[in-house]
């Protein structure tokens, strides 16, 4: 397993203090705790054996990649699941991790927006309960014909359920019929103000679609397969809460985006602390696409995706 999120700050602190050199007071001010923590948490990492890197176990050598990517790809957390234990299926695993990360992240008082997909639905549905002080999640895209149990607004309202939160739903379709359509209905005052406020979240949970005949915006109609080949050959990388992002993300300009009822993507940069979640390795591509764009802060992935990651960075 990897280190519970509540330990994390000790291994960044050791991390920091010992691999960059860092004085204890620059420590305490790039993790945003005090000095006195800082020399706490030293002191913990040295009781524990956690800086002793030639006796660390394959815990360590897990979290030491973690460290290697934050610091390579410029995030503020990476957590991996690892995957050569026959006892634990990461695709089992990985919903577990990130929803106790995801827990971790929430304050009393904060503003969650929340997208859409397989993913989101399965760490909703382990996410254990809480009863946090006025939180309130948000859907980020409009609603898909889908004829799962993963819809935006499925998410939305399930991770309201356990967080005892306020949920507000985006009750709107993803894609109109046209882009006219489309402009007119983005003017609707409801649909304008709920989401202008997507920039005033505090955290975002989502994971990156890709560009494939068979993802989830084929499958629920919102695009045809041979639309999407198109739009890959292209250019299109992956897609963010509903909309399509270039290799280096950013908006694609085209029909499809055009006519999608979804959170402005700078809004979506605009959230403090962008938690991504990716178990699936065929989604690299969207993911590296997703990274550059600014979509990610708090990353959750196996280890072969972080190895992916590092090479891809440091080549």
């Amino acid at each position: 397993m990897p280190l519970k999120p509540a330990d994390q700050v000790i291994h960044k602190a050791a991390w920091l203090y010992y691999n960059h050199g860092m004085r204890q007071d620059e420590v305490a001010k790039h993790l945003n705790i005090s000095r006195a923590s800082v020399a706490m948490y030293l002191r913990k990492a040295r009781d524990t054996g956690i800086v002793t890197i030639s006796t660390a176990s394959q815990l360590f050598a897990q979290d030491v990649l973690a460290r290697e990517t934050e610091d390579a790809l410029g995030l503020s957390s990476v957590w991996i699941v690892p995957e050569d234990r026959t006892a634990l299926d990461p695709a089992t695993e990985m919903p577990t991790v990130a929803a106790t990360v995801f827990i971790e992240q929430v304050n009393a008082g904060d503003r969650i927006g929340v997208a859409w997909g397989r993913t989101i639905y399965h760490i909703a549905d382990v996410m254990p309960y809480a009863d946090l002080q006025d939180v309130t999640v948000v859907q980020l895209c409009g609603n898909l014909g889908a004829p799962y149990n993963y819809r935006p607004d499925q998410c939305t309202t399930e991770i309201a359920r356990r967080l005892n939160a306020e949920g507000i739903n985006l009750y709107a379709p993803l894609v109109l019929s046209s882009e006219e359509l489309a402009a007119q209905f983005m003017q609707e005052p409801v649909i304008r103000e709920q989401l202008a406020t997507i920039s005033e979240c505090n955290l975002g949970l989502y994971s990156v679609g890709s560009i494939e005949a068979d993802s989830h915006l084929v499958k629920c109609g919102a695009i045809t397969a041979e639309e999407m080949m198109a739009l890959g050959q292209s250019g299109a990388a992956g897609v963010i809460a509903g909309r399509l992002i270039d290799g280096d993300g950013q908006l694609v300009d085209c029909a499809y985006n055009r006519r999608c009822i979804s959170a402005d993507l700078d809004s979506i940069r605009a959230i403090p602390k962008r938690m991504m979640v990716v178990e699936q390795s065929d989604k690299f591509e969207a993911l590296v696409a997703a990274i550059r764009g600014g979509f990610v802060s708090h990353l959750v992935v196996t280890t072969s995706m972080a190895r992916r990651l590092l090479e891809t960075w440091r080549a």
